[in-house]
């Protein structure tokens, strides 16, 4: 059942940015001891117990949750999602939380580059301006003539495209699916892969971390059901500015717990790309 209570919806994205930050951390610290695949699978089961209970919640059946005319397309869409969180968390081992998160900032302008070919939308002059504008601020974190780019740093450059590309089919496949069948195809379907190419890499796990990986995937669980929850207070365009909190929160978690280091030109880079960011939410919204 959905409302309109945009303060509501706003503290409740809040929350899902701080848990999904929280999230990073955990994940990059058991990336660090473990390897990644087996990681994110272990993640993906419990996530996709997670889902097919909901489904079963808001569909009435795991049958009815998964009638889809466009089968192949949620297979792929839930197959980019698990590949693209392989992706960021091999990231966040190579580069660290903070420039991470600040190369990733740019997927909604990539989402607003890739919406006219995907989905035959109209992206105009002033939304196109400021896209350059943002991946000049890429360009300021990357440096690279300035003798210090990494190759690590297109990792989450990568992540951001296909998490783009992502957020683009969610869209493509919604006006034919409802959200639970979507929901219920990401869970599953992401399970399913991230399992054929986990499960020949099990490593023994120390108990204190199994304890960090089933605050793992509860917290996996809270966050997207506080996620919900967000949109179901309030309209989209509304809360989903305020997504960009998990890049201060993921970065003080990589400078206070992790001891990284916050560059000059990665501050400047991320402002500049959340300032282009916001404001192309700004302008779809005004256009919607």
């Amino acid at each position: 059942m959905t409302g309109n209570d945009t303060t509501r919806g706003i503290w409740l994205m809040v929350v899902t940015t701080f848990v999904f930050a929280m999230q990073d951390g955990i994940s990059r610290h058991l990336a660090e001891t473990y390897n990644t695949y087996m990681v994110v699978m272990i993640r993906y089961w419990f996530f996709a117990a997670f889902v097919i209970a909901t489904a079963r919640l808001q569909a009435g059946s795991i049958r009815a949750a998964a009638r889809t005319e466009q089968p192949w397309l949620q297979m792929f869409r839930a197959a980019l999602l698990a590949a693209e969180v392989l992706v960021m968390v091999q990231g966040f081992v190579y580069l660290g939380l903070v420039e991470s998160h600040a190369v990733f900032a740019c997927y909604p302008l990539l989402i607003a580059v890739l919406s006219g070919p995907v989905l035959g939308e109209y992206v105009g002059w002033r939304r196109a301006l400021a896209i350059v504008v943002g991946f000049v601020g890429v360009l300021i974190i990357l440096q690279p003539s300035g003798g210090v780019f990494s190759p690590y740093a297109a990792i989450p450059l990568l992540a951001a495209f296909m998490f783009a590309l992502y957020g683009l089919l969610n869209r493509y496949v919604a006006r034919r699916d409802s959200a639970a069948t979507t929901f219920f195809w990401t869970g599953v379907v992401g399970a399913a892969v991230t399992t054929a190419l986990g499960i020949w890499r099990w490593e023994p796990m120390s108990g204190a971390d199994w304890g960090w990986m089933g605050l793992l995937c509860l917290t996996a669980s809270f966050a997207h059901w506080t996620l919900i929850k967000a949109y179901e207070a309030a309209e989209a365009s509304a809360v989903q500015p305020f997504a960009y909190l998990q890049l201060p929160f993921a970065s003080a978690l990589g400078i206070f717990v992790f001891g990284e280091t916050l560059r000059l030109n990665v501050a400047l880079g991320a402002a500049i790309i959340v300032g282009a960011g916001l404001f192309t939410l700004w302008r779809a919204r005004r256009q919607g």
